[in-house]
């Protein structure tokens, strides 16, 4: 593989990284049984080290930044095998997953890593951490499970998405005639933002005339898709309020995970309700975050804060795993300080239906995607102004519907974490398999020490509203 450059929204989240806030994705795969280490092994050499930006480190400096091939890469050095002590269980494999995700890599190799547990409950359990530069966690969790039984042909990886292609070389003679390295630059970055929003062909035209014409490149592009306008209302947003989850960063991790909920019975209550399965999710996280918020003195009675919520933007796009960030993001209001279940989940809906069709996600993507292709000093300014207007992110991923197997092995639980930024150090994921919906949570030690005791709260806070439409709308009290 030689050399290219990244593309501006995967430097973005390179240059994200902080000590005390580290952009890695990090997934576990829990196995009802034990896992042959020589064919996980096998495994991974065969489909994971199909992507070749697995055998890459990003290179930079202030100005770019470039995937660079690992001149002697060793599968070994990313693979690692521990065993838990005898009678080990949930508590101990969460521990040792935020003990992960707290690690720093290594930045002369490729910023991942796996690790094999073995000797969890009688089975094994793959703890994965891929830094946030090489993909989204949609396109890391179809890469994952590439490693299960059947998937081999989904293993195959696509074509390399237009958001990773290197910038294009200036057309002979006449760019130089009209702004030489300025004039390549902005006709990169534009044709890269439009490549992300799939409309690269019928504005290839006016992307030309903008990148002969610099001055009117930017301001223009943003103006054609309505964003400039959404930025400016988002910069106006005022700061999420203070709470516990606003706290200063330690940069140490802790990690716990809920029982899983069933997905058949969040669709039927959305049904019933007139929502949907995410309107319904967010409001029992809302539900289980303002009592827990309460449990630790803060003030909660009518507070709203407000969660980061990826957005995939790869619709049309085929199924088959591949490399990049392809997402925005919205800002959705919780209202952690509302406590009747059905008065927080129609709050919950109408701020959904509000974020229907707007260009926030896009607008916030096409932001990102500048960041990341200017100077390196553009972004912690940028990043703070951010990451002030949220204390936590909340994603929800689709995961497989039938049980999958890895190695002959059951998959019993899938879990995934997502990595937080600037000084949001909260993180809540969702992801459903199997007919069944896990939320992990994520945080800082000094926000919130023992999450256990926040996923808890949510599988009693789904239970508050299930009992509720059960007795027909009778108000819950406490």
């Amino acid at each position: 593989m030689l050399s290219e450059r990244l593309s501006g929204v995967d430097r973005a989240w390179l240059l994200m990284d902080r000590p005390t806030n580290l952009m890695t994705i990090v997934s576990l795969i829990i196995l009802g049984g034990a896992l042959d280490r020589a064919r996980w092994r096998a495994l991974v050499a065969e489909r994971f080290l199909a992507f070749e930006r697995f055998r890459c480190y990003p290179a930079g400096d202030v100005l770019a930044a470039t995937w660079v091939p690992a001149p002697q890469f060793k599968l070994d050095d990313h693979l690692s095998v521990v065993s838990l002590p005898a009678r080990a269980g949930k508590r101990e494999l969460e521990a040792l997953v935020g003990e992960l995700a707290g690690t720093a890599f290594n930045p002369t190799r490729p910023l991942w890593s796996m690790h094999l547990v073995e000797n969890y409950r009688g089975g094994s359990a793959i703890v994965t951490r891929i830094h946030h530069c090489y993909a989204d966690g949609i396109a890391l969790n179809r890469v994952l499970l590439s490693l299960a039984d059947g998937a081999r042909d989904a293993q195959r990886p696509a074509a390399p998405p237009a958001s990773s292609a290197p910038a294009p070389e200036a057309a002979s003679g006449e760019g130089d005639a009209h702004g030489g390295l300025v004039s390549d630059f902005l006709f990169g970055a534009l044709r890269e933002g439009l490549d992300l929003f799939g409309k690269s062909t019928e504005l290839l035209e006016k992307g030309l005339y903008y990148a002969l014409h610099p001055a009117q490149a930017s301001a223009a592009a943003l103006e054609a898709l309505g964003f400039a306008s959404e930025l400016a209302r988002l910069g106006t947003l005022a700061d999420d309020p203070p709470t516990r989850l606003k706290r200063d960063l330690s940069g140490v991790r802790r990690v716990a995970w809920a029982d899983p909920i069933s997905l058949e019975e969040v669709k039927t209550i959305g049904q019933v309700l007139g929502c949907t399965i995410n309107d319904v999710l967010v409001s029992t996280l809302a539900g289980a975050l303002g009592r827990y918020l309460e449990a630790q003195g803060d003030e909660v009675s009518g507070l709203t804060i407000r969660a980061t919520v990826p957005v995939d933007l790869r619709s049309g796009e085929a199924s088959e795993p591949s490399m990049g960030n392809r997402f925005g993001m919205v800002f959705v209001e919780l209202p952690v300080g509302t406590r009747h279940p059905l008065e927080r989940l129609y709050a919950v809906h109408a701020t959904m239906q509000r974020l229907k069709g707007s260009p926030q996600a896009l607008a916030i993507l096409a932001l990102m995607s500048l960041i990341g292709s200017l100077p390196s000093p553009v972004e912690p300014p940028a990043l703070a102004l951010f990451s002030a207007k949220s204390s936590l992110v909340a994603s929800n991923l689709p995961g497989p519907r039938e049980p999958l197997t890895l190695a002959g092995v059951p998959i019993s639980q899938l879990l995934f974490w997502v990595p937080q930024a600037g000084s949001i150090g909260t993180g809540v994921s969702m992801l459903s398999y199997n007919g069944r919906v896990q939320f992990g949570v994520i945080s800082d030690r000094l926000l919130i020490p023992e999450p256990a005791a926040l996923v808890e709260q949510i599988g009693e806070e789904f239970n508050r509203l299930v009992l509720l439409v059960l007795l027909g709308g009778v108000a819950l009290k406490g």
